[in-house]
């Protein structure tokens, strides 16, 4: 047995669970702008609570790589792909809703992501979801369901590399 080991290792505390916890007792605080025992005693065991049950996570930090510079520069440019992506995508729908044929050909595609992070794979759908005319169905693994006002590929290769491609570039790289 190696002499320099503790026999009584303690259980460590998930990284975000004291900041997550921090910040929810000083949510309530501000909300009640006050440090009375009644609102410290309801906020500090709620703010337990809530920290302990999201203890894996709860936010866009989750999985982030910041000690990768890649990742530090990819976030912005993936911030202006996402608008960029909104405003042809609006412009898209409504040249869709204004013509009088209405050509859209709904349909929901199967496409796979190339992203192992579960928040990343999380901030994917919620960009296809805020995308005009797509609409994340399921998330179930390395497949995401998605609902299109106008189907262009079915086959899993072309829906991946039409909807998914763009977001993935800069999400795998931070964070994977």
């Amino acid at each position: 047995m190696d002499s320099n080991r503790s026999t009584s290792a303690k259980p460590e505390l998930p990284i975000g669970f004291l900041p997550l916890f921090a910040t929810l007792l000083l949510l309530w605080i501000l909300l009640h702008g006050s440090l009375s025992l009644q609102v410290l005693a309801i906020g500090i065991p709620a703010a337990l609570a809530i920290a302990w049950l999201f203890r894996d996570g709860l936010s866009f930090v989750t999985d982030f790589r910041f000690r990768s510079t890649e990742a530090l520069r990819a976030a912005p440019r993936f911030l202006l792909f996402f608008f960029k992506s909104l405003v042809i995508a609006n412009i898209a729908l409504a040249r869709v809703v204004l013509s009088p044929k209405l050509p859209i050909d709904p349909g929901i595609v199967k496409a796979r992501t190339r992203l192992k992070s579960r928040m990343g794979r999380l901030l994917l759908a919620n960009a296809i979801t805020l995308t005009p005319g797509t609409l994340t169905v399921k998330l179930d693994g390395e497949w995401i369901y998605i609902h299109c006002v106008r189907v262009a590929a079915t086959d899993i290769e072309g829906a991946t590399a039409e909807i998914l491609a763009g977001f993935e570039r800069y999400l795998e790289v931070m964070y994977g």
